[in-house]
């Protein structure tokens, strides 16, 4: 399969909300927009799937707050990744979302 070039999902979208924390290089975490309604990880996988975003996971052991063993998983974007975007219409996009 050949590399796609990244797409951008409509701007207030869970999809779209998502992707501008990956873009502005912060922590996502189970964020309140996508709480009850779909899953972080199913979000992420449409990006990567159907938008072509190289998004890079990482998943960790970690303790619950009652000591429980569970696994975190941290998403990220390389560097140069987020500098294209930006640079090829992802500051336009993220504008979008601001003044939406």
């Amino acid at each position: 399969m050949a590399n796609k070039k990244p797409t951008f999902p409509g701007p207030r979208t869970a999809r779209g909300a998502v992707l501008a924390v990956l873009l502005s290089n912060r922590d996502q975490t189970g964020a309140e927009p996508l709480a009850g309604r779909v899953s972080l990880a199913a979000i992420v996988k449409a990006l990567k799937r159907k938008y072509h975003w190289p998004i890079e996971t990482h998943s960790f052991p970690a303790n619950t707050e009652d000591g429980r063993a569970s696994w975190a998983t941290v998403y990220s974007l390389p560097e140069k990744v987020i500098a294209a975007a930006l640079k090829n219409g992802g500051s336009d996009w993220l504008d979008s979302r601001r003044s939406s």
